[in-house]
């Protein structure tokens, strides 16, 4: 499996042939370094902007109302309800920037509460939008009849301003199979990052619906286990699972398999931020990217009702389960749940945070040490990854569930 054979190393992606090309064609270094001008807003990366912004929500209080990144302008934009002008200052001389809006925090969570009680429906799924001010509901097509009107009800009845709903042409589901291609028993998920555990074992995370269906995975379609599942979590508050490798002496570097040769360095584990673009790998789809849309997301599987996701327009298809969600500087940001939809259509996509499954498992990225960026300079592996759409080859319909 080329997540544990890969050395760890920064690859420039320019002309790599995978699957998504335009994917590949953004996913290249940049600055990241954020700027300080005192005439105005500051400019900077996603990942200080998901810093600040949780920096400003413990200092506002209840005057914060979500914040998102201008992926344009490269600012953060912080809600401040009603305007408050100790806020607005606060905001304003931390470097973001300040946006009046009327429902706050807890207003939103307590609607989300409500829907949880009225309308938790399969096939629906709900998460803040920052940039709206508003909770997003979304039903797929399954959603019919008298759901559909106890769905509409419920959120007329949350007030005017504080939710709106969308459809989706597709059905919410998991995506069991991913980056490099894990099968176990007829399924097929992926691995999404590896690991080391808190004994300072090799391990890899991948999602929790693949770990509670199977529980010893291999890196070939029928061949003997390398991998067994110890921590496993779906349905609930998340989607992942832990999975140990059976041979100790495995070595596990967190770089993400992206196709044709080519790998990305994964340096650290890092919160999204609505408005953030996004990479995800899998072994059915290969390289797409996209934006986070949405954060605390719940999702109302056929399987049972899954809390505290990120939700992304990045398309997935049966087969990318598991799979990593990455930052182009090589930040590990989810681990792909389910969605609707496809990679021709399009849809949302649904992912576990990573920050989440290592504290909830009591894991680090890697064999330990992946927490700062490697040489670039450094030789590359002889042997190439798997292709990303070979794995795919047999594994049929019934691994779209994950068993």
């Amino acid at each position: 499996m080329s997540h544990k054979r890969i050395p760890k190393r920064k690859v420039v992606l320019a002309g790599a042939g995978v699957v998504a090309v335009g994917a590949a064609a953004v996913l290249l270094p940049n600055a990241n370094a954020s700027q300080t001008d005192d005439r105005g807003p500051k400019t900077m990366s996603a990942a200080d902007a998901s810093d600040l912004a949780s920096d400003l929500s413990s200092r506002l209080g209840e005057t914060f109302a979500g914040a998102y990144y201008d992926t344009g302008r490269k600012q953060v934009v912080v809600n401040v309800v009603g305007g408050d002008d100790s806020a607005v200052s606060q905001v304003e001389k931390s470097g973001a920037v300040a946006r009046s809006v009327d429902n706050s925090t807890r207003q939103l969570k307590a609607a989300a509460g409500t829907l949880k009680d009225r309308a938790t429906i399969p096939g629906t799924a709900w998460a803040v939008d920052p940039r709206t001010n508003r909770i997003v509901v979304t039903a797929d097509r399954t959603v019919t009849g008298a759901q559909w009107n106890r769905l509409e009800s419920t959120v007329a009845g949350l007030g005017t301003g504080m939710a709106r709903i969308q459809k989706s042409a597709g059905v919410f589901k998991t995506f069991a199979a991913g980056g490099d291609a894990i099968f176990g028993d007829g399924a097929r998920c992926s691995l999404g990052f590896n690991v080391a555990t808190a004994d300072g074992d090799p391990a890899f995370l991948t999602a929790g619906h693949c770990g509670v269906a199977i529980a010893q995975w291999s890196d070939t379609q029928g061949g003997a286990p390398i991998a067994t599942v110890q921590d496993a979590t779906f349905p609930g508050d998340g989607d992942f699972a832990l999975v140990t490798y059976d041979d100790t002496t495995t070595q596990a570097p967190s770089t993400v398999n992206v196709g044709d040769g080519q790998s990305v360095d994964i340096v650290a584990a890092a919160d999204a931020a609505v408005g953030q673009q996004v990479f995800r790998m899998g072994s059915t789809t290969g390289l797409r990217d996209g934006t986070v849309t949405g954060l605390d997301a719940t999702v109302n599987y056929p399987e049972g009702t899954v809390t505290g996701l990120i939700q992304t327009d990045v398309c997935a298809e049966p087969g990318d389960s598991g799979g990593s969600l990455f930052t182009q500087d090589g930040n590990a940001v989810g681990l792909t749940s389910g969605g609707s939809g496809d990679c021709t259509s399009g849809g949302e996509t649904f992912f576990q945070p990573v920050t989440t499954a290592l504290t909830a498992v009591g894991a680090v990225l890697g064999s330990g040490d992946a927490q700062a960026p490697q040489d670039p300079q450094a030789p590359q592996d002889p042997q190439a990854p798997d292709d990303p759409q070979a794995a795919d080859d047999g594994a049929g319909e019934s691994a779209q569930y994950g068993h």
